[in-house]
């Protein structure tokens, strides 16, 4: 049978595939899902080439989270080299069913900033994801190589204004820490939370699935 026009291939990215069902979530009110996190996630590492940087996909995050043999993790994990990264960007998601990997209601940005040994989270919507961020800063420790690490609740995180934006936020969020960790060679206690709080705004958040399609169209004229 051939495929449906949802199931269209877009753009093959690094080791992601968008399909014309992304572009749909993209050009309407929708929640995003994991495809185009990921793929905005691996035009991050593209735009801040760094060994120092690790933005995590959001099935990595998933399993790490929901990983029911928590002895296997190690083996897991070991690709990633956790400890030799000094930032490490994770996509939370409120999904705790292993059979529903495309489920759950909101996303939420968990991000490990090692010179401060903190993990630091983002939530948009009041904190709706804090006791699963948790769930995850609790299972990463023991990988990141450092002992006592502290968990912040960041009380500054822009909040949306729309029922379906918690992804987007995510990804400009991401964006900022990025771009502060770039351009910061002294790394202090302040971190990055005032530039997302000035540049994180409903306006830039909404104008973002512009420059998302945007992007996607330019990636796929160099094809």
């Amino acid at each position: 049978m051939p495929k449906s026009s949802a199931d269209e291939k877009i753009l093959s990215y690094n080791d992601v595939v968008l399909r014309q069902s992304d572009l749909t979530i993209l050009n309407g009110p929708y929640y995003l899902n994991d495809r185009i996190i990921e793929f905005y996630f691996s035009y991050l590492s593209s735009s801040h080439p760094s060994e120092h940087i690790l933005l995590v996909p959001p099935s990595i995050t998933f399993w790490i989270m929901n990983c029911p043999d928590i002895s296997s993790l190690n083996d897991f994990l070991q690709p990633l080299n956790l400890p030799s990264k000094q930032l490490i960007i994770f996509p939370v998601n409120n999904n705790d069913d292993v059979t529903a990997v495309e489920g759950g209601s909101h996303w939420s940005l968990l991000a490990f900033e090692k010179a401060t040994n903190v993990f630091v989270h983002h939530d948009s919507y009041g904190g709706m994801n804090k006791n699963d961020a948790k769930r995850l800063y609790r299972t990463l420790v023991p990988y990141t190589g450092g002992s006592g690490s502290r968990y912040v609740e960041c009380e500054s995180s822009p909040q949306q204004v729309t029922g379906y934006d918690c992804g987007l936020y995510v990804l400009a969020i991401a964006k900022e820490i990025c771009d502060w960790f770039d351009g910061n060679s002294t790394k202090n206690e302040d971190l990055w939370f005032a530039k997302v709080e000035e540049r994180v705004t409903p306006e830039r958040v909404s104008g973002l699935r512009v420059e998302i399609l945007e992007l996607i169209t330019s990636l796929r004229g160099r094809k």
